[in-house]
């Protein structure tokens, strides 16, 4: 098989830089290791930035997101009972949109195969050769025989445990990493969202938060111990835990029912350089995870698709390289600022084990500070609402 673009990883990034390049008439193959009832059943982000926004409408997928998102101008933050409001839109003139990401990529898998793209799913052994060459190619397992895809360039769109990021040599790779000692346990459940917009709440209990998917569907986490698994959490316990967290006034008028979906995810942020070796790059959980706080996973995911697809552009239609050779420096000037606010609104808000109280009254003063001073407002709204690609 021969294409332009071989990208590995069939989750939206992966989708979305293949159906972008397709829309300028270049080709692609997306391998996937799994199936796409898998890559479906998982649940993940909802919050998307403008950029994001933007991206999808440019790759003709964004009908049914603009029908059915929820517009969000602002997001409420309590501390210990007492909550405030953050207006995106009053302090940046832009808001986000909540749109899961489990539907994203049901439209751009939809979007794909109407266009007769190239996803081949159950992919095993994929391995990257001569990416530091000319002309790279790649090879993996299908029904047990052998495939090879030649092409000009790799897209490493396959995640933390992908085998992208493994293709780049040590000697070349310097990989940045913060773990956080604690979780987050995650509920969904079918009930509307106690409040229309999200709530980041912090207490002397830990960190909790309120979102939701649509108007009947909710997501709900509460910060939790390492050590923990959801089987230790009754559906009775965590609603009881989200209402100590939460202020009041939300907790008194708070819809419970059984859980469908519950999972602990641990909290870490890391990041690798170079996400350019020769003619491979990487993108999304490949190169760089920020901790859920600052709903920015899937948002920095398609900044790197927004530099990634107009390099790969520029490339083919303009016969110039420039994009191609600063894709690296260009990606990760704007990841390591999500990483800053992502690693900002973890500290702000979660309960530490090893915490003073000298820390515990910094942390109080901090939330204080955001309370009443609009500057402070402006620079967390800038940051949620996402920086200029």
């Amino acid at each position: 098989m021969r294409t332009q673009v071989a990208i590995i990883g069939g989750g939206p990034s992966g989708l979305l830089l293949s159906q972008l390049l397709h829309k300028r008439g270049i080709d692609s193959v997306v391998l996937e290791r799994n199936t796409k009832d898998h890559v479906l059943s998982r649940i993940r982000a909802g919050v998307l930035e403008v950029g994001l926004v933007n991206l999808m409408r440019e790759a003709g997928v964004a009908a049914r997101m603009d029908s059915e998102c929820f517009i969000h101008d602002g997001t409420v933050i309590s501390r210990d009972n007492e909550q405030f409001g953050i207006n995106f839109k009053a302090l940046t003139g832009r808001h986000v949109v909540v749109y899961g990401q489990t539907e994203v990529t049901r439209d751009l898998y939809d979007a794909r195969e109407a266009a007769g793209g190239k996803i081949v799913f159950e992919v095993e052994g994929v391995e990257i050769h001569g990416a530091d060459g000319d002309a790279p190619y790649v090879t993996c397992m299908k029904d047990g025989a052998e495939q090879r895809i030649d092409c000009d360039f790799v897209a490493g769109c396959d995640g933390f445990h992908g085998v992208s990021r493994q293709a780049i040599p040590l000697a070349v790779r310097h990989e940045f990493e913060k773990v956080y000692p604690f979780g987050w346990l995650g509920v969904l459940s079918e009930t509307p969202p106690v409040n229309e917009e999200l709530i980041y709440a912090s207490s002397e209990r830990g960190f909790a938060l309120c979102s939701m998917r649509n108007e009947n569907l909710s997501r709900y986490y509460i910060q939790c111990s390492l050590s923990d698994s959801p089987e230790d959490w009754s559906d009775a316990a965590f609603w009881d835990e989200l209402k100590r967290r939460i202020p009041e006034e939300a907790a008194e008028k708070l819809i419970t029912g059984p859980s469908i979906e519950k999972s602990i995810a641990p909290l870490r942020s890391f990041v690798t350089e170079p996400m350019r070796w020769g003619r491979l790059f990487l993108a999304g959980d490949a190169a760089h995870i920020v901790p859920p706080t600052g709903a920015k996973g899937l948002n920095t995911a398609a900044s790197d698709i927004h530099y990634l697809y107009h390099a790969l552009a520029q490339h083919y239609i303009d016969r110039d390289d420039e994009g191609i050779e600063r894709y690296s420096e260009r990606a990760l000037a704007r990841i390591w600022k999500a990483e800053r606010f992502s690693w900002w609104m973890t500290t702000l808000l979660h309960r530490f084990p090893d915490q003073s109280d000298f820390d515990r009254r910094i942390q109080a003063a901090e939330v204080a500070f955001l309370r009443d001073n609009r500057a402070a407002q402006t620079v967390l709204a800038e940051n949620y609402v996402g920086l200029p690609y």
